[in-house]
């Protein structure tokens, strides 16, 4: 091969000199941008965390896919779940009695929600033990949670919107921030 210009030395210098930086240490990190999602956690949010059923049936099946048995029947639009794994599309949930199973993403709401429990609720129209009475709610019922500040969150319950403690429904956590 015969020996190149003089004038084509210094772009094929430039040329190798780019090879090299592009093959080295950087070459890796453009190779992550490429990396696959983590199936297992697919959303990239908290896990634990609770959410709500969008509709008013959903099926509970024993593993993360329509192929796995239905175990179970969720009725309830808008009762709060809580979200303990994930796989891909699916979402482990486990309800307030905990019964656990595999749902599709598309069946849940990022809404929250709250689940009475116990014996019959006082909704205050403040967040203190001696505010007035806004309504009564039987356990079972299900409001949507608005806000929480300590030991209190506000619910709104068919209209009738008011606060009780956390120890009184099931669906946030002990200190969790809710706005």
């Amino acid at each position: 091969m015969p020996p190149l210009p003089s004038a084509f030395r210094p772009v094929l210098a430039s040329l190798l000199l780019a090879v090299v930086l592009l093959s080295g240490p950087g070459a890796p990190a453009a190779a992550e941008g490429r990396r696959e999602k983590d199936p297992t956690h697919a959303s990239g949010l908290p896990i634990p965390r609770f959410v709500t059923l969008r509709v008013g049936e959903v099926n509970l099946r024993s593993g993360p896919s329509s192929s796995y048995p239905i175990e179970w029947v969720f009725t309830r639009k808008e009762m709060p779940v809580e979200v303990v794994q994930e796989f891909d599309t699916w979402r482990r949930i486990r309800d307030w009695e905990g019964s656990e199973g595999w749902v599709h993403q598309s069946a849940l709401a990022g809404k929250r929600g709250a689940l009475v429990t116990g014996q019959t609720r006082q909704l205050r129209k403040a967040p203190q033990p001696d505010a007035p009475v806004v309504a009564r709610a039987e356990p079972g019922v299900i409001g949507m949670l608005k806000k929480c500040q300590g030991d209190w969150c506000e619910i709104d319950i068919k209209g009738y919107r008011g606060w009780l403690q956390r120890s009184e429904f099931w669906g946030t956590y002990p200190g969790e921030k809710i706005e």
